[in-house]
Formats: structure tokens, sequence, C-alpha cells
């Protein structure tokens, strides 16, 4: 098979084709091999190659059996390799067994074959670790393909794999996808397990991919979203699969929307501009399309955000310390991971306590603006993807341009509620610009909906990079 031509089908259209028998698992392999030794040099998506064990592999049978397909290297064990979660103090720690994820992929018939890169604990929007690197956008090699998911975003952006595995705790299946000029659904909170791990975040991460076509992200979705015994959180089953939503009418909904930047001063002025475009298309297409302003104490959600998330941090770390008898070193971890760290103990057990009470209590103040609209749409950026190291050139300067650059995804995060972003825009520079769209919690249906009938009136697929 040429590039060319497996680039031309997303993930369900490759398995159709192995189911016809028109090509083999293996032959699929080859070209994603073939295509990350071409670029991956030039864009460090893939951090981990495990092309040798999947040559070869009796793939089930499955909706998407002999895919190629990329874990993101933090979230997901694979039996038998590490999970460094993009930091040197698990770089050496190999899984004994598979997260339920990545057997429910497996199982599916995805072939995985390797891992991508995402910066340490996936606490940045953008991707740029020590230990595994700097990540490029393949629409710009001196931008940033977002984060935390910035390799998984990569690596189908460029070609290698038409969806690769993601994780979101604040924006980061959402930000590299916007980015990436890529479809990233968050899915709601208590989905998708994270089984045999704990929550993530007080339950504000969730697990699920990046994908340049709708019913690719449904598929998988379809495929993922099934409880295991013990999760903490629980989601009646969808009434039927996803991927029967994407083509189904989405009725006339009533969508919300804002030009705002919800955790920041203002939008840049093309994604402002991409927003009011995008609310157009949807009038346009029949939907009832107000401006509101969306409820809810935003800076008091910030803050409690960040304690939970150094808790959180400081919690992984303390653990690893006994479990290794030796306390974490200064240069095991890196300076700024090792600030969050050390805030993090000092979160006391009230503090961690109150800041989950006011995030449920941000939960409820934004769940009543869907007491009158099926849908809120934003733009998912407060701008395009920025220039590599700008957040971090400026220490004085680092919150305000990390939330410049990501304003409204962390809110939704921490309400539970499904968001999608779709890439509906583009930069004057040629960059993408992704529109966000949240639903009711649980409602990842309407989305799908919506996605399908955006794709069909404003198509991306066909729209890539050259690198």
């Amino acid at each position: 098979m040429r590039f060319d031509e497996y680039r031309s089908h997303d993930a369900v259209g490759l398995a159709a084709l192995v189911a016809k028998g028109e090509v083999t698992p293996d032959e699929l392999l080859d070209v994603a091999v073939a295509r990350s030794a071409e670029v991956n040099p030039k864009i460090n998506a893939v951090t981990m190659d495990l092309s040798h064990r999947a040559r070869g592999a009796k793939a089930p049978g499955g909706p998407l059996a002999g895919v190629p397909y990329l874990l993101k290297d933090l979230g997901a064990a694979l039996e038998g390799t590490a999970t460094s979660n993009g930091s040197r103090v698990f770089a050496d720690q190999t899984a004994a067994a598979d997260s339920a994820i990545t057997r429910l992929y497996k199982a599916a018939g995805l072939n995985i074959f390797g891992k991508t890169n995402t910066p340490e604990f996936g606490l940045w929007p953008f991707t740029e670790g020590e230990l595994l690197g700097v990540c490029r956008n393949p629409w710009d090699l001196g931008r940033t393909p977002g984060g935390s998911s910035g390799g998984a975003a990569a690596a189908v952006a460029a070609g290698i794999t038409p969806a690769a595995h993601a994780s979101d705790g604040g924006g980061s299946i959402r930000t590299p996808a916007s980015c990436c000029g890529l479809f990233g659904m968050k899915p709601s909170r208590g989905r998708v397990s994270f089984a045999p791990a704990g929550e993530g975040w007080a339950g504000a991460s969730i697990q699920h991919a990046v994908t340049r076509s709708v019913r690719d992200s449904a598929v998988l979705l379809d495929i993922a979203c099934a409880p295991q015994p013990g999760d903490p959180y629980f989601l009646a089953p969808p009434e039927r699969p996803f991927a029967q939503e994407v083509g189904r009418d989405p009725g006339r909904l009533r969508i919300a929307f804002t030009d705002a930047a919800l955790q920041a001063d203002a939008l840049d002025s093309e994604c402002a501009a991409a927003v009011r475009d995008v609310a157009k298309l949807c009038e346009g297409l029949g939907h009832q399309v107000e401006l509101v302003k969306v409820p809810g104490d935003f800076a008091a959600m910030q803050a409690a955000a960040g304690q939970v998330i150094a808790a959180s941090v400081a919690a992984t770390l303390d653990a690893e310390a006994e479990r290794r008898g030796r306390p974490i070193a200064d240069g095991e971890v890196e300076a700024l991971t090792m600030t969050t760290y050390r805030r993090g103990q000092a979160v006391s057990a009230s503090d961690y306590v109150r800041g989950v009470q006011t995030l449920h209590a941000f939960g409820r103040a934004v769940a009543g603006l869907f007491d009158d609209y099926d849908v809120l749409l934003t733009s998912t950026l407060g701008e395009p993807a920025i220039p590599i190291g700008h957040v971090l050139e400026d220490v004085r300067q680092i919150g305000q341009r990390l939330f410049h650059f990501m304003p409204n995804t962390q809110g939704f995060n921490n309400t539970g509620q499904p968001a999608m972003t779709v890439p509906l825009a583009w930069s004057a520079g040629g960059l993408p610009i992704g529109l966000q769209f949240v639903a009711r919690l649980g409602d990842e249906a309407t989305l799908f909906r919506l996605a399908g009938q955006l794709e069909r009136a404003r198509p991306w697929f066909d729209r890539t990079p050259e690198l």
C-alpha cells in the first residue's frame, strides 16, 4: 500500500480494507513505520518504537482489526513496557499487566506499535519535556502541537496513524487537536475507566483519542466505554452506539456561544472571529444560536484546580518515594514539576476537600446554562499554536501566558461535561483553529450528531500539513 492511499482512509476505512482481504495488518504497519521513519525525526511524536511486537500480530475480530495505533506514554499501561509519564522517575518501571483501556483496544483489533510524547505528568498544554524532548507541530515546526497529548496529535496530523490514544485533565485532548487540525472529543467523567489506576485530578482527567474523522472518535469511544468493577464514577450506557450517532440528524439545537476568554482577558482576534463565523454556520444549519455569558466563578475554579493538581502530583511522587525507600531528589523531576510537588505537599487535607467542594459548586453553576441550551460553543484555545518555548521563556509571565493560550478548556474537565474540538477555522498564517462544543454530562451523543453535521458542512479530512 502506498502512503497516499493509506492517508486517504480513516481507521474505520483501513479496518474495512483488512476485513475484505485487500490489505494485511502487516502491510498497514509497514506504511505506518515507514511514515514514522520519514517524519518523526522532524516532529519527535513517537518516543517508543514497539513495531517488533506488532509485527505478525494476529488481530482478533473487531471493529478496528489490523489498524496501527499509538498509546500516549501516560495513563495507559502496556504489559512489558514502561509508562514513563514523561518523567525520569518512572522511565524504567515495566508494567506487569495492561490497563483496562489497553485490553479493550487490543480486543478491538488495534495493533499497538509505539508510544507518544507527553510532558512530565501531563502538566502542560505543550510538549517540551526533558525526558522525551520537544515535540513539534507538523503544520509549523517552530510551534507546539499542544499538550499534553502533543505526541499523539502530531503523529496523527503527520499521517503516521489515523487516530491515537490521548487523555485530558485540563484540555490535553482538545488543545493538541486544535493545534494540529484534528477532531478531539473529551468524554464525560465516568465514560472511560482508568482501571486499575485511581481517578486523576479529582475526576478531572479522562482518556480517549485524537482522530482525523468524527466516526473514528465515535468507534473508539464505543470500544473504550466499558465500566470496570470498582470504578468511582458511573454513567448509564449510551442509548445506541456512538458510531450510529455520527450520521443522525441532530435536530434543531439550542446553541449558546461566547467569543470571550473564560480564564483570560480576551481571545486572539482570529479565534474570536472564528467563533462568530461558526455561530453563523450553525445558524445556517438550522440551529437556534444566542450569545451568552457563561456562569460560574472561573477564577475560584482555577485556583481550586491548581490545589488539587499540585496535591495529586505530591501524592504520586510521595507514593513512589515510599515504594523505593528514598525521597524524590532535586534533578529527578523538572524544576517546575518540583515546584508543583512542593506546593502539593503543603496542601492540607482540609484545603483539598474545600478545593473539591469549590469545583463541585462550579459544576453546578455551569450546569444551569444547560437548562436553557443543548450546547455551548466557544473557541477551544485563546490563540493558534504558540511558538515552542513561549510559555516558559519568562517565568514571571508563566501563568498569564499559559491561560492566554488555554482559557476555555479546564473548566469543563472540572464540571465533568463532554466537550469536543472541531477543526472548522484557519488562521491567516495557515494554522488550524479549533472550535469547542460542550454538552450536558453524559450527552456525547448530541455532540457526535452535531460533529457529523459540521464535518459534512465544512470538511477537513483532506486538509493536511505537507511536512
